[in-house]
C-alpha cells in the first residue's frame, strides 16, 4: 500500500438518531487529484471533518501518510494542509504576516520558515503584495493566500474545500493552475467542488457520495463513459406516457423523469436514435416540445446518479 496516502475503511457517522454516513471505504493514491463530490446533506462534509480531524472518528479505520487517525491525530495534523471554504484570513494582518504566523505556530525554523514565504509568494503571483493588509486584498488575492498559507509546511496532503467558489472565471483559471502546480511537485490533493467542470478538469479520480454512501467512483472519462454514449433532454406534451411508450425501447440505456423532461441516456449515437423516438412517440399522438442532444458530461453524470444537479 506504499502508493496509497489516504484510506478510508468501513467508515461511519451518526448524529444522535441521524445516520450521515454508512459504512463508505475509498482510497486516495498519492500524486493525484482527487475529488470527492455529492449534494448538500450528502454526507461529504462530515466526512471531510472527519479526515482533518474537526470531528472524532466514530466508526472504521482512517489512515493518513501512514498515521490512523484515531491514535495518531498531531501525526495526521502535521502531514495535511487545509483551505476551507470560507475565509479564515485575519485582515489586520499582512500577507507575509499571515505566512510567517502560521509557520510559527507549526515551529518552523526560522531560515526554513522565511525561505518558503518567498517561494509561496512567488508561486501565487504576491510577492508585491507581501506588506500590504488582508483587508485590501481582492477576493482572488485573498484565496491565493489561503492556499499558500495551506502549503507553508510543505503537506503531504492538501484538502481544498470550494477553492474557487464566489471567483471570476480569469481568476478560477488561475487558481487552477496553482493547484496544477502543487500537485506537479508531488502534493496530493483531496478537492471538493461545487463546479463540474473544475471537477472534470483537475481531478484523476472522482467519487460521488449521496445519502451517506458512495454510489460510484472513477477517472472522469470513466463517469462519463458510464452513462453510455449520448444523453437526450427530451420535452414533450405527455412526459408519462412518452416514458412508458420508450421503454425498453433498443438502443435506450436508461430513462428518468427530471424537471419536466425525460433523461435519457444512449447505447448508441443519439442521431440514430432520435429518429426512432420522435416515430414511436408521434404516432401515440404526443407532441415533441423540445429536445437536446449532447454528449455526456461531468454535470450529466452528477445528475444520472444522485437525482439533482449539483446547485439543488
Amino acid at each position: 500500500m506504499e502508493n496509497i496516502i489516504l484510506e478510508v475503511s468501513n467508515f461511519s457517522y451518526q448524529y444522535g438518531e441521524v445516520q450521515a454516513v454508512s459504512d463508505i471505504s475509498f482510497q486516495v493514491k498519492k500524486g493525484e487529484i482527487f475529488s470527492f463530490l455529492g449534494p448538500n446533506g450528502a454526507g461529504k462534509s462530515t466526512v471531510i471533518n472527519s479526515l482533518i480531524t474537526l470531528l472524532p472518528l466514530q466508526k472504521g479505520k482512517v489512515t493518513i501518510a501512514g498515521y490512523d487517525l484515531g491514535s495518531e491525530k498531531a501525526r495526521v495534523r502535521e502531514s495535511i494542509g487545509i483551505v476551507f471554504q470560507k475565509s479564515t484570513l485575519d485582515k489586520d494582518m499582512t500577507v507575509a504576516e499571515t505566512l510567517d504566523f502560521h509557520g510559527d505556530i507549526y515551529q518552523m525554523p526560522h531560515e526554513d520558515k522565511k525561505k518558503r514565504i518567498r517561494e509561496l509568494l512567488l508561486l501565487v503571483e504576491l510577492t508585491g503584495k507581501a506588506d500590504s493588509l488582508v483587508s485590501s486584498l481582492s477576493g482572488g488575492m485573498k484565496r491565493r493566500l489561503e492556499i499558500a498559507r495551506g502549503l507553508m509546511t510543505r503537506p503531504k496532503l492538501f484538502f481544498l474545500d470550494e477553492p474557487t467558489i464566489g471567483l471570476d472565471p480569469q481568476t478560477r483559471q488561475k487558481t487552477w493552475e496553482y493547484l496544477r502546480s502543487v500537485n506537479n511537485e508531488g502534493t496530493t490533493i483531496f478537492l471538493t467542488t461545487h463546479y463540474m467542470d473544475e471537477a472534470d478538469i483537475l481531478s484523476d479520480r472522482i467519487a460521488l457520495i449521496d445519502h451517506g454512501s458512495i454510489i460510484i467512483s472513477g477517472t472522469p472519462s470513466e463517469l462519463k463513459a458510464s452513462l453510455g454514449n449520448d444523453v437526450i433532454y427530451l420535452e414533450t406534451s405527455d412526459n408519462t406516457n412518452a416514458n412508458r411508450i420508450l421503454i425498453g425501447m433498443q438502443g435506450i440505456r436508461e430513462m428518468r423523469m427530471y424537471e419536466g423532461k425525460l433523461l435519457i441516456t444512449s447505447e448508441q449515437d443519439g442521431t440514430r436514435l432520435l429518429p426512432d423516438i420522435f416515430h414511436k412517440i408521434c404516432e401515440n399522438g404526443i407532441d415533441v416540445l423540445a429536445v437536446n442532444l449532447k454528449k455526456p458530461n461531468m454535470d450529466d453524470v452528477f445528475l444520472h446518479y444522485t437525482g439533482s444537479e449539483m446547485r439543488d
